[in-house]
């Protein structure tokens, strides 16, 4: 029996075995491979986008959550006027622990009135990972009120100026009133003339005539929100004058005025004024009953070439101490 033709038969399995073989190696090799390549990946971090604190009109407090997974990592936060962002903070560690990490950053230069997103960034060797998208809104800002007096102190029955301005989130065209409290300041504020509007900028100016003695200032806003600046005391400073007249002595002169209001008893000194130095004081006297409203004093005193000036001083409360206008005595 002629068994030739049987061998082919049997090759044929063993080379397909073979080439089987050979395919489990190579795909247990690539499986291999590929669980090392797994293995060998880090993991990125985990993040979550927590709430604000500290919210003003300007800045805000980030909050959120870092886990680094084994991983150094670095956070920061993104943060604008829509989901597109455009600002972020500045690059943070967040370490390389495999814990949740509470992190925070602050921001600044916020607009008021305005609604801001922000999200929290992670990012390390395994990744970049992405927080969900919060939002918040920035409040307006409160408005306030600074006023000052020009001049400060004015002559008695002068005119002066209030001026000032309401700062904040609806400054502009928004109602103020000027309020009063004279000496000895018991009788409490009372409102003075009409309420006027601020500008576009918030300034506003009062215009005041006839002050006669020192009195608190401060102006207030009309409706809601009720906003009072600081009080100012404006001083009323009493008017003298000085007049010279000659006498029959020699080098000597008489020195002569009036005071407004009435000042009897205020002490009154004569100064000889020394150009690049202090004055000099050359004699004095008090004030003297006049009328109701002025009162006088006069005094000789021994004189030189120059220029004279006479200092009222009182210590009433009601009104400021004031010097003269220079005389010339040649």
């Amino acid at each position: 029996m002629n068994t030739h033709w049987l061998a082919p038969v049997w090759h044929r399995p063993l080379k397909a075995l073979r080439l089987l073989a050979a395919g489990c190696v190579l795909f247990a090799g690539l499986a291999s491979m590929a669980a090392s390549a797994n293995a060998a990946a880090p993991p990125p971090p985990a993040v979550s986008t927590g709430g604000i604190s500290g919210l003003s009109y300007s800045a805000a407090t980030l909050h959120g959550h870092v886990d680094p997974r084994g991983q150094a990592t670095n956070y920061f936060f993104q943060y604008g006027h829509t989901r597109k962002y455009g600002a972020q903070t500045p690059l943070a560690p967040a370490g390389s622990a495999n814990a949740s990490l509470a992190v925070s950053q602050a921001v600044t230069g916020l607009t008021p009135l305005t609604i801001y997103h922000y999200r929290i960034v992670a990012v390390s060797a395994g990744g970049a990972t992405l927080g969900s998208d919060q939002s918040f809104t920035t409040p307006k800002i409160p408005l306030s009120v600074a006023i000052v007096g020009i001049p400060n102190p004015v002559p008695f029955g002068g005119p002066f100026v209030v001026e000032g301005t309401l700062s904040g989130t609806g400054s502009a065209n928004h109602e103020v009133r000027l309020e009063a409290n004279a000496f000895p300041y018991l009788a409490g504020f009372q409102p003075v003339g009409n309420p006027e509007l601020t500008s576009a900028t918030g300034g506003f100016s009062f215009p005041f005539v006839g002050l006669l003695q020192n009195t608190q200032l401060r102006v207030a806003t009309v409706g809601k929100p009720l906003v009072i600046s600081p009080v100012i005391v404006e001083g009323v400073a009493v008017r003298v004058t000085m007049h010279v007249h000659a006498t029959k002595r020699r080098g000597f002169a008489r020195l002569y005025g009036t005071v407004t209001p009435a000042e009897v008893g205020a002490l009154v000194g004569f100064q000889l004024l020394k150009p690049g130095h202090r004055s000099v004081n050359v004699g004095g006297t008090v004030v003297k009953a006049g009328t109701a409203t002025v009162s006088s004093f006069s005094r000789v005193i021994h004189v030189h070439h120059g220029l004279y000036k006479a200092l009222v001083r009182v210590n009433d409360g009601a009104h400021i101490s004031a010097y003269s206008s220079p005389l010339s005595i040649r």
